[in-house]
């Protein structure tokens, strides 16, 4: 998730709704949420970051607002004098591991998506760490692998706040059956 505050490995998410689930169903406002998670931006810095057209950001703002994974902050004036809008991520978490079926084929797909588009914009240098690897699980063992992964994640994510004057890493974590 795109999301800075993730809930500790022992506490429960709330099961996002079929509003929630579409709204996070597309790539595009992934890439949004997360970064109106690093910085307040406004619709204009959010479509020339990334190489969109205002009017498609827009709607996708809306759509982000209008399920509570987007606010708007504080009105401020930009460097021309203007008065600029800007938006940023309310932090909130979901229960997503099987709910972004629910959107259709794409759905499930989206972070991954967003990811992808993401690691390309930031250059093959940007690359800080990759592990590919196929495993023979149990169910019990993989459903083990994803709870242990998650807890170290929940560590670090849980204390980011702490650390927000280090470089930021994006990172996304998959486990899937092989089509073997």
């Amino acid at each position: 998730m795109t999301d800075a505050e993730q809930p500790s490995a022992d506490q429960k998410r709330p099961v996002a709704s079929a509003r929630e689930i579409k709204a996070l169903a597309h790539p595009l406002r992934l890439r949004i949420l997360r970064l109106c998670g690093l910085h307040e931006l406004t619709n204009k810095q959010l479509a020339d970051r990334l190489g969109q057209d205002p009017g498609t950001v827009l709607y996708h703002v809306r759509q982000l607002l209008s399920t509570g994974f987007l606010e708007p902050a504080g009105v401020r004036t930009g460097e021309s004098g203007a008065l600029e809008k800007p938006y940023r991520s309310t932090g909130r978490s979901w229960k997503l591991d099987t709910a972004l079926s629910e959107a259709g084929p794409a759905g499930p797909l989206a972070p991954l998506e967003a990811f992808r588009e993401e690691l390309t914009e930031a250059g093959p240098d940007a690359l800080a760490s990759l592990s590919r690897f196929v495993l023979h699980l149990s169910e019990e063992d993989a459903e083990d692998l994803t709870t242990r992964i998650h807890a170290v994640l929940s560590e670090y994510t849980d204390s980011d706040r702490q650390r927000l004057d280090q470089p930021a890493y994006g990172g996304i974590f998959a486990l899937h059956r092989t089509s073997d």
